[in-house]
């Protein structure tokens, strides 16, 4: 009776995340409504949606195993450090919002010419495949272990649900289940704690059975750790357009700035959740009322659905594990709409359809998101790691050399599309070369995140090459929409 209650709420779960998808298809009437909610979201559901995007249940499920493993309280830094991220991007967004672009590939077209925009397209197309698969791989083992269901066929229902409402109500429909999902999340895994925590016998008891040092802010991370996870995530936030979309998305610059404020405060308050559940997790291993090996054969990493079955009367259960699956979710209708995005207003329009209408572009964004969509289902469905792997490479590569030339291009009046192309190139061959050369050695040194100096180079690279050939105009001006920058 049980599990079926639990079945219920998470097929309920589901089946509002399509009814909002058709609710916001009834607000669509232009392209700028679909790629970017007409550019109305207020600081409240901005903050929503920025949180619900970057909070993924990769961050959710593995801060309660790091917390539970080898880190102890200080896992919690991992998701500390995008609010922290949030908090320095604040005072950037404005400047973001008021480009009025849709995707950065636009940002980059306008302001440095042609041959800028369509490279930054390519860079930042190719992660957002792999990141829908890596997402809808994580929701559909949630959703299996927790369901009791077969691997793929979750998968296709993961798949099938995010595609369907990310292509019929495109950033309102993500924006308004982004904020339910954010709300599942930290409310399920709220309410998870006390349950834990009463089959502990209290917090004497784990505190008695956890390893000494559990409690420390430091026993994972040192400080060049932690700044080099905000320096890592203030470079993918600020150029992947799963997230700063919502900056374009704002009703104008001081809802970007508040609702960037708003997410970090969300992210702070998050960060201890998952990560005492993740301690109170080891305690019950250590005091023999939890099995470790019963989450052996789906990995450490879901530890937490299987205490969860065991510790929640079905209903929060159910609740819980919808906001596990929500957290996922949130991730990939992002990935997938940037995807979508960026192909039609970038490489559709620009290069293939010069003299094509809005409706055509919002046409060609959902198929193209259909297409991603599919292709990811199979990747997840065969679970091509190796495919996986060299997407999420991209990730990496897109920030490295991009982050400078787009942040540095609001401010910077003799920023050029030299300085552009070199950054990219910089940049993209420092990190190939520590990710795939040097194992992370650069100088003889050892660093935890090889965009850090790939940022320091692409840096040196951009300002060097602006000034030994600047550009024709010294302006931070772009081009009217439609436009393409003189290089």
């Amino acid at each position: 009776m049980g599990n079926m209650l639990v079945t219920v709420v998470v097929i309920l779960y589901l089946l509002i995340m399509l009814f909002i998808g058709w609710y916001s298809s009834t607000k669509i009437q232009s392209n700028t409504d679909f790629m970017v909610a007409g550019r109305r979201l207020g600081p409240i559901l901005m903050a929503g949606t920025l949180a619900a995007t970057e909070i993924g249940g990769g961050s959710s499920l593995g801060v309660v195993q790091n917390g539970m493993q080898d880190h102890g309280l200080s896992a919690a830094w991992y998701i500390i450090t995008m609010g922290l991220a949030f908090v320095v991007l604040a005072f950037v967004a404005p400047k973001f919002r008021a480009a009025t672009v849709k995707t950065v590939p636009e940002y980059f077209r306008r302001r440095y010419g042609k041959a800028s925009g369509l490279i930054t397209s390519i860079i930042m197309l190719l992660p957002l495949i792999g990141l829908t698969a890596g997402q809808f791989i994580a929701s559909a083992v949630i959703l299996s272990t927790m369901l009791g269901i077969s691997y793929k066929v979750a998968v296709i229902i993961v798949g099938v649900v995010v595609t369907v409402y990310s292509i019929m109500g495109g950033l309102w429909s993500v924006t308004l289940t982004d904020f339910i999902q954010v709300f599942l999340i930290v409310i399920g895994m709220i309410i998870a704690v006390p349950f834990a925590l009463n089959y502990a016998g209290g917090w004497g008891q784990v505190m008695a059975n956890v390893p000494e040092g559990t409690m420390s802010m430091f026993k994972g991370y040192d400080l060049f750790a932690i700044i080099s996870l905000v320096i890592m995530y203030v470079a993918t936030f600020s150029v992947g357009q799963e997230a700063v979309s919502r900056f374009y998305a704002a009703r104008d610059e001081k809802a970007a700035m508040g609702g960037s404020i708003l997410a970090a405060i969300i992210n702070f308050i998050y960060a201890f959740i998952p990560t005492i559940l993740g301690i109170i997790t080891l305690a019950l291993i250590n005091m023999g009322k939890f099995n470790a090996a019963d989450f052996e054969a789906v990995g450490a990493r879901y530890a937490l659905p299987v205490l969860a079955i065991e510790v929640m009367p079905a209903i929060i259960c159910g609740l819980l594990f919808a906001g596990i699956i929500s957290a996922t979710m949130s991730s990939s209708d992002s990935d997938l709409l940037g995807a979508g995005s960026i192909f039609a207003n970038d490489i559709y329009r620009e290069v293939i359809k010069p003299d094509a209408t809005d409706a055509e572009v919002m046409n060609v964004t959902k198929i193209t998101m259909c297409i991603v969509g599919i292709g990811a289902l199979l990747i997840a469905l065969f679970n091509t790691q190796s495919l996986i792997t060299i997407l999420m490479f991209c990730f990496t590569l897109r920030a490295a050399g991009s982050f400078f030339p787009y942040v540095l291009g609001h401010y910077w009046k003799k920023a050029s599309p030299a300085g552009t192309i070199a950054s990219l190139i910089a940049g993209t061959i420092v990190v190939v070369y520590m990710e795939k050369v040097s194992g992370g050695m650069l100088f003889g040194m050892k660093f935890s995140q090889p965009i850090v100096p790939g940022l320091v180079v692409a840096l040196i690279a951009f300002i060097a090459f602006s000034y030994i050939k600047p550009p024709k105009h010294e302006t931070t001006e772009l081009v009217p929409e439609g436009e393409t920058a003189v290089q």
